[in-house]
């Protein structure tokens, strides 16, 4: 905005920045954020810090809340830049939101899964008692940063783990998407995103499922941002993930989790009669394809039992079980049998 533009330049204040950014982004990456802030004469803490599912706690908050509070950040001219991962940016997220009862924050993923993600939306929290993301609030950032130039540096299995949730968005609203996945996806695994010249049979695969990813989860989110309507295609995947992941940390990332919830509820889908035997192999296909787990040996039917009665508890007392009807489209029920849960969990753990 020139005008805001024209204020700062003219302030006799010097511009000031608190940037939060993950404790391994900043190895890669830190020296040129330094310099970006130094070239442009931004005063400016950086807080490195390890933002793993193992330390997503109150505690991370609070450490980065009393740095803030040292820095003397004015929450209405200074907001505060995370940088990093999904949970990077759901820490800083709800820190930012405490901050003087709310101060503005930016988020800059740095991986896939926080790229089509985490990036999008108004939620934030943190882990507590062992459950996921029990603790947190809705306070959607002033801006998302997305650079892809980012996801070149992190392993393969973090790209196939973001694959995993925009296969999500795919199921649930977008055929062209899953074909793009399906066609495309070893090509984007071996390019990490990247857009690269000379490779005509991809077009510029990497650019188009990202955007593609993005906007459909915006059709989604934007209507019902803080989550009035509880009747949501974005669960997806949803169901049974939050148990199973918190339950054999770290063994599992979040990405694997919520596809491995796909896979069980795309047989729940063929047991209903809403998936035809091709489509569901197609499905499958596309998963193993993405490099991603179909299967768990911790998803046990007793998990899936103690899964679904959280869900029950706040969901108001129904389930809302997104399941897709076909490929890239999607309906929500209420009505699905502990009987076809059980087929369907049987026909799968034979697969």
């Amino acid at each position: 905005d020139p005008q805001e533009m024209e204020l700062a330049t003219a302030s006799k204040r010097k511009l000031r920045r608190f940037i939060v950014i993950d404790e391994v982004v900043d190895k890669l990456y830190g020296s040129k954020v330094r310099e970006y802030f130094e070239e442009n004469n931004v005063q400016h803490k950086i807080l490195a810090l390890p933002t793993t599912e193992e330390t997503k706690s109150m505690d991370l908050v609070l450490n980065i809340l009393h740095e803030v509070q040292n820095f003397s950040l004015d929450r209405r001219t200074e907001p505060i830049i995370a940088i990093g991962g999904g949970v990077c940016l759901d820490i800083v997220g709800l820190a930012a939101s405490l901050y003087r009862r709310r101060t503005p924050y930016i988020r800059v993923p740095t991986t896939l899964l926080s790229y089509v993600d985490a990036s999008v939306g108004a939620k934030n929290g943190v882990n507590f008692l062992q459950c996921k993301n029990k603790l947190g609030g809705y306070t959607p950032p002033v801006a998302s940063f997305l650079d892809r130039s980012f996801i070149q540096s992190i392993p393969r299995r973090h790209i196939s783990n973001g694959l995993g949730e925009i296969l999500k968005m795919a199921l649930m609203k977008h055929k062209g998407l899953f074909d793009l996945l399906k066609n495309h996806g070893k090509y984007l695994l071996d390019t990490k995103f990247q857009s690269c010249n000379g490779f005509t049979d991809h077009g510029d695969a990497a650019l188009q499922t990202t955007r593609i990813a993005i906007e459909t989860m915006l059709e989604e989110l934007a209507p019902n941002l803080w989550e009035d309507d509880l009747d949501r295609l974005v669960d997806f995947g949803h169901l049974i993930s939050p148990e199973l992941e918190m339950r054999v940390l770290p063994s599992l990332m979040h990405g694997e989790a919520v596809n491995i919830d796909m896979a069980f509820m795309t047989y729940v889908a063929h047991a209903r009669g809403l998936l035809g035997a091709q489509e569901k192999e197609q499905i499958l296909q596309c998963m193993r394809g993405l490099e991603l787990p179909v299967w768990h040996s911790g998803c046990s039917w007793a998990l899936i039992q103690t899964a679904l009665r959280e869900r029950l508890k706040h969901s108001g007392g129904q389930t809302r079980m997104p399941l897709p009807t076909g490929l890239g489209v999607a309906e929500i029920f209420n009505d699905t049998s502990e009987e076809t849960l059980q087929r369907a969990y049987e026909l799968w753990v034979r697969d």
